[in-house]
């Protein structure tokens, strides 16, 4: 349902991923342990296999072997002699400063958003309040951060579970001809959300439609610094002008 890799990925992609910086000091650990530590290393090689038999391979799924890696990883430091310290600093600075960057910096506009529309649970007229999240499903959070009955939507991307090969999910349906598609979902006035949130990459495409439906632009949320595919770098709300706003 959600994608497959070769059997060889968590060998050569999954594994060097999630150890990082640390997979120089991982294999010099693992050549010069002594015995009596393989069988940490028999475990972490028998769980990727286990895992590679699987089509479907994410990296949280190897995340438990991180801990027996991290014993190499020492070893390796420890006999390192006059190099241990510029080694721990590199690797203290290696994963600190992406750690920081990612954890603060890199897409956090799909949390910040939500704050914005959190705000509409403080207005009276939140009941009136329609808000449609035109960005790659599950992009954002829901209801986890927005406490109130506020009514919302996002393009949806189950799997096909009835073994249709034409079957398309709504989110690609979507990008597939964005401005038609909101046309012909929204093609009566009153159908329409009074909040549209997207990516900056999408305004263009369906600017026709945001300008004759009403809509202006009421806040900017920075999200990522590298943008890529559907994924923009701001996120725009925008809100539909009416006799009473939200």
């Amino acid at each position: 349902f959600y994608g497959s890799h070769p059997w060889h990925w968590y060998f050569t992609q999954g594994l060097p991923v999630i150890l990082g910086t640390h997979l120089p000091f991982f294999i010099h650990g693992c050549v010069l342990a002594p015995k009596r530590y393989r069988v940490f290393l028999l475990t972490v090689i028998w769980t990727l296999l286990v895992y590679s038999t699987l089509s479907h391979k994410e990296f949280r799924f190897i995340y438990p072997v991180l801990p027996l890696c991290m014993v190499f990883c020492g070893y390796s430091l420890k006999h390192l002699k006059a190099w241990k310290k510029p080694a721990a600093s590199f690797l203290l600075l290696s994963n600190l400063i992406p750690a920081l960057y990612t954890g603060l910096i890199h897409q956090r506009g799909t949390l910040d958003v939500m704050s914005h529309i959190q705000q509409l649970c403080n207005n009276s007229e939140h009941s009136q309040a329609f808000v449609f999240i035109v960005m790659p499903c599950h992009s954002t959070p829901f209801y986890s951060h927005v406490h109130c009955p506020l009514k919302m939507r996002f393009l949806q991307c189950p799997p096909d579970l009835t073994g249709n090969e034409s079957y398309i999910d709504e989110a690609d349906a979507f990008y597939s001809n964005p401005l038609g598609w909101l046309n012909k979902e929204f093609y009566n006035d009153t159908l329409l959300p009074s909040h549209l949130i997207l990516f900056n990459v999408l305004e263009q495409e369906i600017s026709s439609f945001l300008a004759l439906r009403g809509y202006e632009k009421t806040a900017t949320v920075f999200h990522t610094h590298l943008p890529q595919g559907r994924v923009g770098s701001h996120i725009y709300i925008y809100r539909r002008k009416t006799d009473t706003n939200y």
